[in-house]
């Protein structure tokens, strides 16, 4: 349980902040979110989270630029910052944006997407002005790919709290 113990152990540094905490989601179809409202308290620290699994909902549900969604479809380092960007301002709480979006967009097989090929993954992290977009190539069956885009969710969080510091 490495990831839930990550993930309670983030929920303790956004509380201990008096930070909020949004995520969107593709390709982990939920588990993001289910990873960190599975420890409890969680809910002093996490608005909640959507998952955008079909391109268009993350123009309308998100406001990622239809554009870039036609231009290079929902597989690209520019969604998951639109993403992470868009999910505080959507799931604000009484007119309060969350103070951390983090997204998940990428291709968890069989087939490639996107002219993207499986196991390619984006992640976003989004605080005040700052944005993370991290790139990653894994391998392995979907629910492997999946799995550990969550883990590498909890990782690029935690590398964000901690380069920001106090």
């Amino acid at each position: 349980m490495p990831d839930a113990s990550l993930a309670a152990e983030l929920l303790a540094v956004l509380a201990a902040r008096g930070l909020t905490l949004a995520v969107a989601e593709s390709l982990t179809g939920g588990l993001l979110v289910a990873e960190f409202v599975s420890v409890p308290g969680a809910s002093a620290v996490v608005a909640g989270g959507v998952v955008a699994y079909q391109t268009p909902l993350k123009h309308s549900v998100l406001g990622v630029d239809e554009g870039l969604l036609a231009a290079h479809g929902a597989v690209h380092p520019a969604v998951a910052s639109q993403m992470a960007r868009g999910v505080r301002r959507h799931l604000a709480v009484d007119g309060r944006e969350a103070d951390i979006g983090l997204s998940t967009t990428g291709v968890a097989g069989p087939d490639p997407q996107d002219g993207q090929p499986v196991g390619t993954v984006f992640l976003g992290v989004a605080l005040g002005d700052d944005v993370d977009v991290v790139e990653l190539h894994l391998e392995g069956d979907r629910e492997a790919i999946r799995r550990a885009s969550v883990s590498e969710s909890l990782s690029a969080l935690q590398r964000m709290l901690s380069r920001v510091g106090e």
